[in-house]
């Protein structure tokens, strides 16, 4: 079992704990993260891109000019996409990019990326992130503390002043442990974890 310290807002250690080695000290596989970025970004795609072809542009239904004798080739209606006003050929058409995924895929993921952020000392684990009320300034003065340029927070249990006072901040954001993915992990350079964050996660993927 791995040990990391805990902190408090002030960044004064006031405990240790141990970390699953199968959740935070695991195997990188970066294969397997590279797949579940992929995947997230493919479901986020709206996949509205479309245009008209020769069927569905308006008119179309006479020859433009008869068979033969114009000396021009022999056409059969304007709506073909040689014609200026014509259909789109091989145009978009709506479709959904998302695609499956097995869960134990997904699951070892994001194990790899905990285990990249622990093995690179960019995880930091915070007795708590209560705050007395909804304030902007207050959270910016914990990322000031521990001179983060940019962090994902993860707390265990909803928190609502947290997720309103770091709305406003660029390069922070506050998520719930059951909302933790692999790419917002790893778009993130820190990774702020609380104690029942971290016994959340490690409930669900030990």
């Amino acid at each position: 079992m791995a040990n990391i310290a805990v902190y408090d807002k002030q960044k004064n250690q006031v405990a240790e704990r141990e970390l699953s080695d199968a959740v935070f000290n695991a195997d990188i596989k970066e294969y397997l993260v590279h797949d579940v970025v992929r995947y997230q970004l493919a479901a986020r795609r709206q996949g509205t891109a479309a245009c008209k072809n020769r069927s569905a542009v308006a008119g179309g239904g006479k020859k433009p000019f008869k068979q033969k004798g114009t000396g021009n080739a022999r056409q059969g209606t304007v709506t073909a996409p040689n014609h200026v006003g014509g259909g789109v050929a091989f145009g978009p058409s709506p479709r959904n990019y998302a695609f499956k995924l097995n869960r134990k895929v997904k699951k070892q993921a994001l194990c790899s990326a905990l285990s990249a952020r622990f093995k690179g000392e960019k995880l930091t684990v915070l007795q708590d992130l209560k705050l007395d009320a909804i304030s902007t300034k207050g959270f910016k003065q914990i990322v000031d503390t521990f001179e983060f340029s940019d962090a994902l927070f993860v707390v265990g249990e909803p928190n609502p002043e947290a997720e309103l006072s770091a709305r406003n901040l660029r390069n922070v954001k506050v998520l719930r442990a059951d909302g933790v993915n692999v790419y917002d992990v790893l778009k993130y350079s820190n990774l702020v974890l609380t104690v029942d964050a971290v016994e959340h996660l490690e409930g669900v993927l030990a």
